[in-house]
């Protein structure tokens, strides 16, 4: 991967043009210089949803959930392991949609946990249930082994 990619800072929201070489090096943002990658999920909201998925060029995988879902609890250290490994090829992130519903509603959450993964603003594929780390990655890079063959 050697053209630039945009990537929105999960701080600042500010877009930072970046290598694609120089990905796995912890860049850091021109603006606030914060870590472009922190290795878990970003928690976003309505302020902060479209910046991530219509600003930045990395694909954007999206665990929608709440605090009262069993399973959306015991799915989280998962998710979180899973952006470890998937970062920073991918960007993670979580929507509680207790505290934010128009997100869930603009995209039909009926059920949670749900991840939807998104790239170039539009939704590729998405999963209702709990899953295993593992299977989150190899479900997140099959998808876009589909997307892109």
């Amino acid at each position: 991967m050697s053209e630039s990619l945009h990537i929105v800072c999960p701080q600042c929201r500010a877009a930072n043009r970046v290598p694609g070489a120089r990905l796995g090096e912890r860049p850091l943002c021109g603006s606030c210089k914060t870590p472009l990658f922190r290795g878990e999920p970003l928690d976003l909201g309505v302020d902060t949803f479209d910046a991530h998925l219509q600003r930045s060029e990395l694909p954007l995988l999206v665990d929608f959930w709440a605090p009262w879902c069993g399973p959306c609890l015991m799915m989280a250290p998962q998710f979180a392991a899973a952006a470890e490994a998937l970062e920073p090829q991918l960007r993670l992130a979580k929507v509680n949609t207790q505290v934010e519903p128009t997100l869930a509603q603009r995209f039909g959450i009926r059920s949670i946990p749900t991840m939807i993964l998104f790239a170039g603003g539009q939704e590729l594929g998405r999963h209702a249930g709990a899953m295993p780390a593992a299977d989150i990655v190899n479900w997140a890079r099959s998808t876009l082994r589909t997307r892109e063959g």
